[in-house]
């Protein structure tokens, strides 16, 4: 920079020279790079969860949600090997409206379970994920304050990420892994009634639905769906001047299930009333799961229900990776936008376009072979 004060027309003046300015990055800083964490073996991660080793479970989950190409053929290669220890365990589902309490009943629930039953219980809870921003803020072990810090309970929440049967494919693996880690009881937490109870449902050997009474939705919440995959319905907040509230809620579901058909496992489900905050209840909820258990290990349906589950994410499984085969080639990806153009302006209607697009990925597939 030049300085006109120190020019020999100005040398009559007393021009300070001025300080050099220090640099903006501490020169004290220490620069060097934090050491990356070890990536392990598929191997390692198999021997470190058959151990029981909770952290190698945590990160073995981390990796089965990871994104990445490389991450997702090492989690595969670590599920497979995990599978022959898998299996043997009692999956739940719990599913409510926003508010019900289910992260607070799950939390009374696991210390039932863990006390009455022994062994271990993963809670695996789905968190929505906000559509502005993508992220979650991922507290429900917050409302589970005394099983996120039982020594026998693993606590693992998941984001939605706007996908959730993604999502639920991934807890799905997170289940085997924890399987085969010695967890013989596993919770699955949803976002709430949608579509993800579909999901959860296919993995699940008991669906609980927890509902809420004197909200004026008794009758507009017994939709066909989600009471048709219930296994077991539960009225919440029964204490104090809600319990005949719940009661005549109660009631209203029981109705209700006699008009719909007979459910394949020849389970009847029933209505139970309970409140979590006041641990009342529980203990009849709980003997209600493992008659269910007995009932459907009894005549078949158990293994039955396995089988088909397996089946449902083998052709899940097909179809996501046919959609992602599609997005992911180079000339759809180049196309794509051409004509999202021409439909936004008229020139090609939505069907056209996609049938465009679909004819020139699967003719380059034939040129491949």
């Amino acid at each position: 920079m030049e300085h006109p004060e120190n020019n020999e027309a100005y040398k009559g003046l007393t021009v300070n020279q001025g300080v050099e300015q220090p640099s903006i990055v501490n020169p004290y800083l220490n620069l060097r790079k934090k050491p990356k964490r070890r990536q392990y073996s598929a191997a390692e991660y198999v021997e470190g969860i058959v151990k029981g080793d909770v952290t190698m479970l945590s990160q073995a989950v981390t990796l089965v949600e990871s994104v990445k190409p490389e991450h997702q053929v090492l989690a595969q290669e670590v599920i497979e090997k995990c599978l022959p220890y898998s299996g043997n365990s009692i999956r739940i589902g719990i599913s409510g409206v926003p508010g019900a309490g289910k992260s607070t009943s799950i939390d009374v629930f696991g210390l039932h379970v863990l006390e009455e039953k022994g062994g271990k219980l993963a809670v695996l809870a789905i968190d929505p994920s906000s559509e502005r921003s993508k992220g979650s803020i991922l507290g429900d072990k917050t409302r589970m304050e005394k099983l996120s810090v039982h020594p026998k309970s693993f606590i693992r929440p998941s984001p939605s990420a706007g996908s959730l049967g993604g999502v639920a494919r991934k807890t799905r693996e997170t289940i085997i892994l924890c399987e085969a880690a010695g967890f013989d009881k596993i919770f699955v937490e949803t976002v709430g009634v949608g579509q993800s109870e579909t999901a959860v449902h296919s993995m699940v050997d008991f669906f609980l639905l927890i509902q809420l009474a004197g909200t004026g939705d008794e009758l507009q919440g017994i939709k066909r769906g989600i009471m048709e995959m219930a296994d077991g319905i539960i009225i919440n907040k029964a204490d104090g001047n809600n319990v005949e509230k719940a009661q005549l809620a109660a009631t209203h579901f029981r109705n209700a299930l006699h008009l719909f058909p007979a459910p394949e496992s020849g389970w009847t489900p029933q209505v139970l009333t309970y409140s979590g905050f006041y641990n009342i209840g529980v203990k009849e909820i709980w003997d209600m799961v493992y008659a269910y258990i007995d009932f459907v290990r009894k005549n078949g349906y158990f293994e039955h229900r396995r089988n088909e589950q397996a089946k449902y994410w083998m052709y899940e499984t097909i179809n996501e990776h046919l959609r992602d085969s599609f997005y992911q080639n180079p000339e759809i990806a180049s196309l794509l936008p051409l004509q999202e153009k021409d439909v936004l302006e008229g020139r090609a209607t939505s069907f056209s376009a996609a049938r465009k697009l679909l004819e020139m990925y699967f003719s380059g597939l034939k040129q491949e072979r």
